[in-house]
């Protein structure tokens, strides 16, 4: 059996032929969301499913379907009541049906913070690549003004930009201010 790697990198081709870059993200992207819902365990995979159908409208109807047949039955007279009111047997499958459909959800909702903090991960990174790029960019303008001879409007905000940013010092800057805030 092959070693499963919930970090594993998405195998899609760069340069898949007959797809623009967008389309390349596309599939990039679900790529990435297959190889995380690949990663879960059977058990996790079924938990999930029983989440996803419980939490549809049919489930609803079918839930109220099958209580007022229930009821229905252990009430009309002339019918053997295995339930009679106050549907106590009713009350304990009712009552032990929430508590695995909680944790069923609960399990569910874990996966899902797990791929989306993945998903954050790489945002992040693409994010700060972006953003490297974009001073790079900067640079590379001003200095090939610079060749041209191209005066430019001394802009303070444009300095700032030129700077690479560093993430650390940022955090660090969003810390600082939501501890003031508290």
């Amino acid at each position: 059996m092959a070693h499963r790697n919930s970090h594993a990198t998405p195998r899609v081709r760069p340069h898949a032929r007959g797809h623009h870059a967008p389309a390349r993200n596309v599939l990039a992207v679900a790529e990435m969301e297959r190889a995380g819902r690949a990663a879960q365990s059977a058990g996790q995979r079924l938990v999930c499913r029983v989440a996803a159908g419980c939490g549809t409208i049919a489930f609803l109807w079918w839930q109220l379907a099958a209580i007022a047949a229930w009821i229905a039955f252990n009430s009309w007279p002339g019918l053997p009541h295995v339930d009679p009111f106050p549907y106590v047997l009713l009350t304990l499958v009712l009552s032990i049906e929430a508590i695995f459909l909680s944790i069923f959800i609960l399990i569910s909702q874990n996966e899902e913070t797990r791929l989306t903090e993945r998903r954050n991960a790489l945002d992040l990174q693409l994010d700060l690549l972006a953003e490297q790029e974009s001073t790079q960019a900067l640079r590379m303008l001003r200095q090939i003004g610079a060749k041209l001879g191209v005066q430019f409007e001394f802009d303070p905000q444009l300095k700032n930009l030129e700077r690479a940013t560093h993430a650390d010092a940022l955090a660090a800057e969003i810390d600082a201010i939501n501890d003031r805030e508290r």
